[in-house]
């Protein structure tokens, strides 16, 4: 089979040699297949991490015998080293970021700041659910914008799951979380640096930060409104009708004191100075030096050691309540991505939305901000915003055209269809299952599909109506 595949007569051309299309298909195939176990996860009996594992060993043996990988040494800091193929393969900024900030907050978590937080938002909504969705649902989104998506989650999630145990609205814990999720990839829109798709394009179109938020606050302001308003109804949030609900929930909040928790004033102190600093240093590590070359996972994993220190004898107790299964997939997800990307499967599809450019200034537009949609909520954005930045640089496309933005929206907004769609609302369905709630991943595609079509329509119409 492997000497069929090799002989292919179609090719499709790479910067060192060409892979034949059936081999091409091949793995888009194997793309295919990963995505379908996912799906079938839980009557599979299998954790994410195992069936996307099973997955990259299969990719790498068989591009290995199809010499599709670049197997030799690896130039790090200046110097060639030897390393399995697989280990450049994963992005390990992301695998930091998400060890990092799960320990940062799991540790400040035990200031009792974080339950501070929740009890002042909470008695600030007077116990009113969807007043207190509108809350969270800002404050995602601003989050979002100013740290990466998979910190804002982990946080928002954090304070959601107390507030509403506080109020006894465990019924709405599902819906509250899945969409903070959503809202993630909606406050990765506002600026330049909120996402690395964003900076990938707008640096290849030569928009500023500026130009970047003024033309992306409007949609994600319209998208904010609308996606907590479509909450409110498809999960029946119910508002409090009655005076009498009203005064109870009232009385029930007054009752809540924001110091339950707190052990020690010196810990809360220093938990709250150090979440300010995170979230300061997060927000500008791109034009912090020497922090920039390090990167956010570097910043993540520093403030979790200098947390730690605090439990300095006890450790071992956060690593044991890191989410093992949730690095695991993305490592292998990363490893399978790389393996496509060889195997031009990116490639194939940068092919069909560049076809899909040349159809016309109205409809290439529109499809290749759906079609980024869909191909980016099942593969990893970064590349597929890299290949479309370069295809659309490659044909002169001037910054004012509209079909930047089309790539922009795309990238991001695609990460609400499937749950493997983007970091963040992975880690969102993780935060689901860590409170005992039922989410598969078919179950999550059912409940967010309305909201990614809504928020998907919404950005074809703004690109084109209102960007064109």
């Amino acid at each position: 089979m492997f000497a069929l595949l090799c002989t292919s007569p179609v090719l499709l051309a790479t910067g060192e040699g060409a892979v034949p299309t059936s081999v091409t298909l091949l793995f888009a195939g194997l793309l295919v297949a990963m995505i379908l176990a996912l799906a079938l996860e839980e009557k599979l009996h299998a954790k994410k991490s195992l069936i996307v594992g099973v997955f990259a060993v299969i990719c790498l043996l068989i591009a290995t015998a199809l010499e599709l990988l670049p197997f030799g040494p690896v130039s790090v800091g200046g110097h060639e080293i030897e390393m399995p193929v697989y280990i450049p393969a994963v992005d390990w900024g992301v695998i930091a970021i998400i060890l990092g900030s799960s320990l940062f907050i799991d540790v400040t978590s035990k200031s009792g700041l974080f339950t501070w937080i929740a009890i002042k938002l909470t008695k600030a909504s007077r116990g009113e659910p969807r007043r207190l969705l509108w809350f969270y649902g800002l404050m995602t989104v601003v989050f979002s914008a100013v740290l990466n998506n998979v910190t804002a989650m982990l946080i928002v999630g954090s304070l959601t799951g107390v507030s509403l145990r506080k109020l006894g609205r465990e019924r709405d814990l599902l819906g509250f979380l899945l969409i903070e999720g959503l809202l993630t990839n909606i406050g990765g829109l506002l600026t330049l640096i909120s996402s690395v798709p964003n900076i990938i394009v707008g640096t290849a179109a030569g928009i500023s930060f500026v130009e970047f938020f003024y033309k992306a606050a409007p949609y994600v302001a319209v998208a904010t409104a609308v996606t907590i308003a479509m909450g409110i109804k498809l999960f029946k949030i119910e508002a409090l009708t009655s005076d009498a609900e009203r005064a109870e929930a009232a009385a029930l909040v007054d009752g809540f004191d924001e110091r339950d928790g707190v052990d020690s004033q010196g810990f809360f102190a220093f938990g709250a100075a150090m979440t300010v600093l995170f979230v300061l240093v997060i927000a500008t590590t791109s034009v912090l030096p020497w922090v920039s070359e390090l990167g956010m996972g570097y910043v993540a994993l520093a403030f979790a050691a200098i947390m730690l220190i605090r439990y300095k004898s006890s450790v071992d107790q956060f690593y044991k309540g890191v989410d093992w299964d949730l690095l695991g997939f993305f490592a292998a997800l990363f490893v399978v991505i790389n393996v496509m990307e060889h195997a031009l499967v990116l490639e194939l599809i940068g092919h069909g939305l560049a076809w899909m450019i040349g159809l016309g200034e109205t409809l290439g537009t529109g499809l290749v901000l759906i079609s980024a949609s869909a191909f980016s909520s099942v593969t990893d954005n970064i590349p597929l915003s890299a290949m479309l930045a370069k295809i659309l640089a490659n044909m002169g496309t001037p910054g004012s055209d509209p079909k930047w933005w089309s790539v922009v929206f795309g990238a991001n907004l695609g990460g609400n269809l499937t749950p493997i769609g983007s970091a963040s609302t992975l880690v969102a369905v993780t935060i689901i299952h860590r409170y005992k709630l039922e989410l598969s991943f078919a179950g999550f595609v059912a409940k967010a599909l309305p909201y990614a079509l809504v928020q998907i329509v919404l950005a074809v119409a703004y690109v084109l109506l209102v960007l064109a």
